[in-house]
């Protein structure tokens, strides 16, 4: 199927249990102050993930980029952690997905997004300097494990490359403020700015995740198209209440509160696309870092299908009725090959089908084993697993998020929690500053234990 054309997606809602959502007529009736919302926000330029003006400016750097630059490297050595790394993980997973099997000899996508000095040396030991390309991700420009890890990448690059080192860094970065940015200027680095007002989590669909893509040749012009076809109605100056009420987001948007409000205090995500099993750790951070405010929001429990229906399909299936399910699959899939002809007679079922036909029976039986548990499910099932079809459940995915919030009352695009963790973080390594969270640190690591040998 080629990039942009007609894609049969389906949001299959029979089985997402309305009837016990009490708060959804209510939620329904808010399309209008939403929509007003959607287009002041937009039109104040606070919403660059839906409009993305960036972009034509963008496309026209990765296609620079594409031709020329980035041809130079086998390897891309990327430093970002949460949102700065997830979305390129999961398109590099399901898109350039040869890396992960045996014999490749194409170009590789390495990630470093925890504090793992084992890690980090050993790719630095293995990678030759000058095959590789290291791609710095902070919007901040100070984030501290990425910025701690390109201190001592930086060091090998002018070992190995005394003359050359700068070329090999491409920095994405504020574009006026933080220490990349001042690095960047110091040195004359190759940059690209990460848009005002785009947090990590909502950027995939920006440099962020685009110059990975490009890198490995993926069809990232189709991810655009995919993308802007479903996010860009939300953005238009003329979206009104009965547009925003017929827009799959916003009715996603309403499902996720209204589970919250009945008690659904988890929200399954069940991929049976198995190269896009990452897609599900993606959207477990949007979904967690956006919603869980105040005390309220739903635990993302990333799930992949068929391994988790012999790992944890149990409880979802048998546990506390707390529990809902996105369940992503895809029409058709490669058939694989055949079952050999020979197979004892207790397997015959099998003979003449191909190993492909396993997964949709598998799904089809799990949706219908949590369906008969009264598991409140929506199926999103993709008509391609193609780049199009990735983007178009992406912006799907982040709108809903970002409607979700709203409608809990929350700021769906701080982190306020997290943001405490980094700063004390900070304060045991000794930041100036911090006198609050230096004297918590001593309380909290000096008052009484109860610590016992096991």
């Amino acid at each position: 199927m080629t990039a942009g054309s007609a894609h049969k997606d389906v949001l299959d809602w029979t089985n997402a249990r309305w009837d016990r959502l009490e708060s959804a007529p209510a939620l329904r009736a808010r399309a209008a102050e939403m929509a007003q919302r959607l287009a002041a926000e937009v039109a104040a330029g606070k919403l660059p993930f839906l409009s993305t003006p960036f972009m034509p400016a963008l496309e026209l750097e990765l296609a620079d980029l594409e031709s020329g630059y980035l041809k130079q490297f086998k390897h891309m050595l990327l430093l970002g952690i949460g949102g700065s790394a997830l979305g390129a993980r999961a398109l590099q997973k399901a898109f350039a997905p040869g890396q992960d099997l045996p014999g490749h000899t194409g170009k590789c996508l390495w990630i470093l997004d925890n504090v793992d000095p084992a890690g980090l040396e050993a790719h630095l030991c293995r990678l030759r300097a000058q095959d590789t390309l290291v791609y710095v991700v902070s919007k901040s420009g100070d984030t501290i494990e990425t910025i701690g890890q390109y201190f001592l990448v930086k060091q090998w690059l002018k070992k190995e490359l005394p003359q050359d080192w700068k070329d090999h860094l491409l920095l994405n970065t504020d574009e006026q403020k933080g220490y990349l940015r001042q690095e960047a200027t110091q040195f004359g680095m190759r940059t690209l700015p990460v848009p005002d007002n785009l947090g990590g989590r909502y950027s995939a669909i920006s440099a962020v995740g685009l110059v990975p893509a490009a890198f490995l040749g993926m069809d990232w012009r189709a991810l655009v198209k995919g993308f802007t076809s479903v996010a860009a109605p939300l953005a238009d100056p003329k979206l009104d209440a009965a547009k925003l009420a017929a827009h799959p987001s916003f009715e996603f948007a309403l499902w996720g509160k209204a589970l919250m409000d009945a008690g659904y205090s988890e929200l399954i995500t069940f991929y049976y696309i198995p190269a896009w099993c990452s897609f599900a750790d993606w959207f477990a951070q949007l979904w967690a870092e956006s919603l869980g405010k105040g005390g309220q929001g739903s635990q993302p429990i990333p799930a992949v299908g068929v391994t988790d229906q012999h790992s944890v399909n149990q409880m979802f299936l048998d546990g506390p009725r707390n529990k809902a399910c996105l369940f992503v699959e895809r029409a058709e899939g490669p058939q694989g090959l055949p079952f050999p002809a020979d197979m004892p007679g207790i397997f015959d079922y099998l003979q003449g089908k191909r190993f492909g036909e396993l997964l949709p029976a598998e799904a089809l039986g799990t949706r219908m084993a949590l369906c008969k548990n009264e598991v409140p499910l929506l199926a999103l099932r993709l008509g391609a697993d193609d780049a199009f079809a990735a983007g178009k459940m992406m912006a799907l995915l982040g709108a809903a998020t970002l409607l979700t919030g709203w409608l809990m009352g929350i700021n769906p695009v701080d982190q306020p929690a997290v943001e405490l963790g980094k700063r004390l973080a900070k304060a045991r390594l000794g930041a100036a500053g911090l006198a609050e969270e230096k004297a918590d640190l001593l309380a909290f690591t000096t008052g009484n234990r109860d610590e016992r040998g096991f």
